[in-house]
């Protein structure tokens, strides 16, 4: 049975969503609803999806494989490929991994895009969007509404809390060095487990140094990620070891995490094989490549998206200390 603080949550939410959906559509996006199964979900290392076999190919015929979907990216993207305006969803989500309060398998999620337009734009909607939400919540302002979020780069980011410059880091070739950051980090006495691997550094001193730190006074976008952790991202033109990807955070939780779009379909396809190989060399299952997603890169036109933990940010919104909490249902309760 729902406690009352559920209740409230619920009521909550739903003044969250109205508010959401009335921002969006005062900007010109049109609500869209993409499938939840899907036959290819996203590569990304460390997201496992939920598997579901459909006999939906007709008698003597093998069962179809699909999955619960992690993000509607893929299917969104083929939309503005298509010549869509503006997009916007509110939608469950779905993603293997352990419960924590912070993360719910099943969650909700706001993901939008904008054609014609690039990362800076996405943020700028991002926090309009989030103040609305806010003061529909709270019926006032408070901490989304301290507008503009800060916009602090990666590189910023360590710089300011371990007096590491990531960027001394890196070769001639714009190539990361994961063995010289690791020197580093340890010469500071920042944990970093055994593996020299750049991005295992790379996260283990995020975790430990930085995250934390990001949102305290006011919401703050992380933005241009190395080229190596953003494999949806274009590369930024100035700096093509800096990936035009931006995550938001908020007294340390991440809410959110979203690209200026690659297009270019021969350089997603070569990043998704080195995703898929990784997997396969971790004893992941490998997912196989949406053709169909990558033959509507080169029509899609210049774009940006975001994708948002709603869940999250009610958490945040009512003071709550777990995701359980502003859910009626949570895993937990089956």
């Amino acid at each position: 049975m729902p406690t009352q603080k559920q209740w409230e949550s619920a009521r909550k939410r739903q003044a969250m969503y109205a508010a959401l959906r009335a921002f969006f559509l005062s900007e010109g996006y049109l609500e869209v609803e993409t499938p939840c199964l899907v036959a290819h979900p996203g590569m990304e290392l460390h997201v496992e999806a939920f598997d579901v076999f459909l006999c939906s190919q007709g008698q003597g015929k093998p069962r179809q494989k699909l999955y619960l979907h992690g993000s509607p990216e893929y299917a969104m993207k083929r939309l503005l490929a298509d010549g869509a305006p503006p997009l916007f969803q509110i939608t469950k989500a779905f993603r293997n991994e352990a419960l924590s309060a912070l993360h719910n398998p099943e969650f909700s999620m706001l993901e939008f895009y904008r054609p014609h337009s690039d990362y800076q734009a996405i943020m700028e909607d991002t926090e309009r969007a989030l103040a609305c939400a806010e003061r529909a919540v709270l019926q006032g302002s408070g901490f989304f509404s301290k507008l503009p979020f800060e916009r602090l780069t990666v590189r910023e980011a360590f710089l300011r809390e371990t007096g590491i410059d990531l960027w001394a880091h890196m070769d001639c070739r714009g190539q990361y060095n994961g063995r010289s950051l690791r020197a580093a980090a340890l010469d500071r006495g920042i944990f970093v487990g055994n593996s020299e691997a750049f991005e295992d550094v790379f996260f283990h001193i995020f975790l430990e140094r930085i995250e934390g730190q990001l949102g305290v006074e006011r919401p703050t976008f992380l933005v241009e990620y190395p080229a190596c952790m953003a494999s949806l991202a274009r590369l930024k033109p100035s700096e093509s070891h800096v990936a035009e990807r931006v995550e938001l955070y908020a007294r340390g939780v991440e809410l959110a995490n979203g690209f200026s779009e690659l297009r270019d379909a021969v350089e997603q396809r070569r990043r998704l094989e080195e995703e898929r190989k990784e997997r396969q060399r971790l004893g992941k299952e490998a997912y196989s490549i949406d053709e169909r997603f990558l033959n509507a890169l080169p029509r899609m036109p210049a774009s940006s998206g975001i994708a948002v933990g709603l869940d999250r940010v009610l958490l945040l919104l009512l003071g709550a200390n777990s995701i359980g909490e502003v859910l009626l249902f949570p895993v937990e309760e089956f």
